[in-house]
This record gives C-alpha cells, structure tokens and sequence, in this order.
C-alpha cells in the first residue's frame, strides 16, 4: 500500500492580532482544510492533502488561495512555507520574504535543507550550535552526514537521536486543530491588603507552581503568561509576556512571573490580590522543546515528574518548593 504525500503549509501572518480576530482566521481558513493548526502569536498550519482533490489543485494554489482570502477579507498579507512536514513547512516559511511562498517539493527536501546553517532547525540554542561549531559543523548536512556516535559523544544520546532526525527532515507530528483562545487561570486573594514584598512573591511563586501543575496534568504547554495585581483601592495592573519557548515546567513559569512581578516596584503598594493567567495553549506532544545540554534541566524535569505523581497519590500538598512550605 502506497503512503499518500502530506502536504503541509505554514503561514506567517504579518499582523498582530487580538485573540478575538485569530480566532476569526481560524475560521477562515478552516474554509480551505479543516485540519488547521494555531501556531501563536501570528501564524496557522494547515494540512491540505485532502483539500487538493476538493479544489482541484496544486499545493501551491491552494496556499495562494489562503492568503489572498486573508488578504481580501482582513486586509492581513502573509508568507508561506509548503513542504511534506511541519517542521519544514515552518522552516521554507521563515526563509521566505513577506509576500512569498517558499514550496521544497518532497524530493527535493535533502538538497534544499542540507546547506542551511543549523541554527535554522527548530530548538537549536546558541549552547548547542556552539558546541556543534567547534567541531566544524555549521550546516544541516554536515550533522545528517555525521555518524550517530560521534554526534551522541558531543551532545548525549537523547539530545543527538532528536537533532539527527530533525536535520534529516524528519517530523512525524500531525496537524491538530486546537482552539487559540483556550487558557488557564488562576488567582489568589490575600487575607489582608498587603505590602510586604516577601508576600507578594510566595504568592505569585504559588500561582505559577499551581499553573505549572494543570498544565501538565492536562498535557498542555504554554507560550503566554499574564499577571494581574489588584490593589487594595480596587485598581489592578496587568503585564503580558511572551515565553522564549512554549512550556509546562513551573520553574519556567515562576520566572516569567515573578519578572513581571519585580518590574511592577511595588515596594509600597497595598496588594489585595494576585493572578495569573496562561494562554496560547498547545498539546504538549504537538511542539519542540529547546535541545539542552545541561544535565540539571534534565533533573530538575525529572524530579518534577516525581513530585507530580506524589501529589497525585498523596494530595495537591504532598510535595511544594520550599518557599511555600508552612
């Protein structure tokens, strides 16, 4: 039985977008392939293998169709990447200059890939390119090229299997469609109006810590995090940010939040309450996480995992950081 082509497109929208109008373009697109995938802040991608026999014609047109519908309807222009994957997909979508659709055909993935810097290839950090460089490997085909040993004695067993599957273009993920404006909150009202800075960080490590372990329990990464503080005279203020990489891990989560936290000076301000809000949710099997090379992030995930399922045996209370400890 012969495997059918996937064809997958990535669209960059050149545009920033308010939850309510992404939610819109899903939509739209929706209307060419109902296998649409939110990439937040500003991109979707779309899996079109059934919608060619439908409109009856090629990849290429198809996509052409989906951005000038964006354009026509939202006044939104866009660049796209076309290739058999979505990591590819993401990848031509990236090299692409806005306006443009860069397609890399299925046999002509290796040759389009190889001479790229490894850095394009998706949770390359500075850490690892750097080690992979002292070694003269700059390019996406020198490390396909390199034997599977040699590449687990530089960066480890797990990290070099998943950087050799990426260089050779490998990506087995599905397109899922998932709602953009899915996301978790959570708040904490304190006994008395407050200024004691000490408070205001337990509390908002607690939030974060709590966020963190919803996140994983619904098998859900974040990309998102918000903070609200509301004030003893009933004003509040709120501050978004977005994370380096998508994540459920409550360390990650407690230092996006307690930056905004310690941005805000509020030395002398009578807090009453705190927020916290995730949003720009994806499944955690859906997405990479950044290649590591620190042993104690591997640990620390590990002991995470643990602490996880002690809670979840024992009670929500069984295992907390120590700054929350009674």
């Amino acid at each position: 039985m012969t495997t059918r082509q996937r064809h997958i497109a990535h669209l960059h929208l050149h545009a920033s977008l308010a939850e309510a109008q992404y939610a819109d373009i899903i939509e739209l697109v929706s209307g060419v392939t109902p296998y649409v995938q939110a990439v937040p802040p500003n991109a979707v991608q779309l899996d079109l293998t059934s919608a060619l026999r439908y409109f009856d014609l090629s990849p290429y047109d198809v996509v052409q169709l989906a951005k000038m519908r964006l354009k026509a309807l939202y006044g939104i222009d866009s660049s796209a990447g076309l290739a058999g994957n979505r990591m590819l997909a993401a990848m031509a979508a990236d090299a692409s200059a806005p306006g443009d659709t860069t397609w890399v055909p299925a046999g002509q993935a290796a040759d389009w890939l190889y001479p790229r810097p490894v850095t394009a290839l998706p949770g390359i950090g500075r850490t690892t390119a750097e080690t992979l460089g002292k070694y003269g490997l700059h390019t996406i085909g020198q490390v396909a090229e390199l034997p599977a040993g040699t590449l687990q004695r530089l960066l480890g067993v797990g990290p070099a299997r998943l950087l050799a599957e990426r260089a050779r273009g490998h990506d087995p993920r599905p397109v899922t469609p998932s709602e953009p404006a899915a996301h978790l909150a959570a708040d904490f009202v304190l006994e008395r109006d407050c200024l004691d800075p000490a408070q205001h960080h337990r509390a908002v490590l607690g939030l974060a810590d709590q966020i963190g372990q919803r996140l994983r329990g619904e098998r859900q990464i974040t990309s998102r995090l918000t903070l609200t503080v509301r004030y003893a005279d009933r004003s509040s203020t709120t501050r978004t940010r977005a994370l380096p990489e998508p994540t459920n891990h409550s360390p990650a989560l407690a230092t996006a939040a307690l930056g905004l936290l310690n941005a805000l000076g509020l030395q002398r301000a009578r807090v009453r309450a705190f927020a916290i809000r995730v949003d720009a949710l994806l499944s955690a099997d859906s997405a990479y996480c950044q290649l590591s090379l620190d042993p104690a992030a591997d640990r620390a995930r590990v002991a995470e995992a643990a602490a996880d399922r002690a809670r979840r045996r024992f009670g929500p209370k069984a295992v907390r950081p120590a700054t929350l400890a009674d």
